[in-house]
């Protein structure tokens, strides 16, 4: 049985790792709200701009954008992958990772290359230990999703799928649910999906308007059509980020409450063996007392 200065020194570390996983638990709370309000801001954002993309490439069959063009025959396609820069939240970046490695068995199966742009420290790790053609890449995006910062790692497999070079471009993420669920997303970015562009009955009929080019309809929708595949890669790093915040204070509010409870555990331990020790010398003593009596 461990010695009473043991289990006190056992005890006064599980109480510093508890006031360090309560201050994370309480930074990540704080984090977390920015995050949601963030993403909750975004999403009025990408809905309009994709239902004026919508009504323009509908309005415009003349000229398809190549973002709408199907390609086959390569069998290549490109991965842009969003995880974390940071550890510490859960099975967070871990259930996205197992989702691909199904994807990939699937693709080696087929025959099918592919190239991957990793937005976020953990995804990169991630591809380079399966030894994946990473072409570019973003780390430490911090707090706040900066669109700068992202378009570079990205533009490549964007120009790729446009000159024909790649058959689809593909966005692996974490969708953010609610504060307890997060749910890993395989999701096709280009050619861009009639679902995507989909409009319903009151949309048609708040966007039955014509519209007047300036300078022509081609430049107008190449910009839109940019603007909007920026917009998703966007919305879906501010998703992973309100997600990776609820992962992180759940994860940190499970390890305050298991430190609490070890806590707990030891000091009856400590008790126990404090109050062994204090009988032990009492019978000493009772005993050499007998003795010299």
């Amino acid at each position: 049985m461990p010695s009473t200065k043991e289990i006190r020194v056992k005890i006064k570390s599980v109480q510093n790792t508890r006031k360090i996983t309560k201050a994370m638990e309480m930074v990540a709370a704080s984090k977390m709200r920015r995050a949601q309000d963030r993403m909750r801001a975004h999403r009025p954002y990408g809905d309009k701009i994709r239902n004026i993309a919508a009504h323009m490439a509908l309005a415009t069959p003349e000229y398809r954008h190549p973002f709408l063009v199907h390609h086959q025959g390569s069998k290549r396609v490109g991965l842009i992958l969003v995880s974390t820069d940071k550890g510490l939240c859960g099975g967070l970046n871990t259930n996205v990772q197992r989702l691909l490695l199904g994807r990939f068995r699937q693709w080696e199966a087929d025959g099918v290359r592919f190239q991957a742009a990793a937005i976020g420290a953990k995804g990169l790790g991630f591809l380079q230990r399966l030894g994946a053609d990473v072409i570019s890449q973003v780390v430490h995006l911090g707090d706040k999703p900066n669109l700068e910062k992202l378009i570079g790692p990205v533009k490549p497999l964007l120009d790729a799928y446009a000159e024909g070079k790649l058959d689809a471009v593909y966005l692996a993420y974490s969708r953010f649910v609610n504060t307890m669920k997060q749910e890993p997303m395989f999701e096709q970015l280009l050619p861009l999906s009639a679902e995507r562009l989909q409009q319903t009955d009151e949309e048609r009929r708040s966007h039955s308007w014509d519209y007047v080019y300036e300078p022509e309809a081609r430049k107008v929708v190449d910009e839109l059509l940019t603007r909007y595949v920026e917009a998703l890669i966007y919305q879906s790093v501010a998703e992973n980020m309100a997600s990776e915040q609820s992962a992180r204070m759940v994860a940190m509010k499970a390890a305050s409450d298991n430190a609490k409870k070890l806590i707990g555990e030891l000091q009856l331990v400590y008790n126990k063996t404090r109050q062994a020790g204090i009988t032990k010398e009492i019978s000493e003593i009772v005993g050499g007392s007998a003795a010299v009596a």
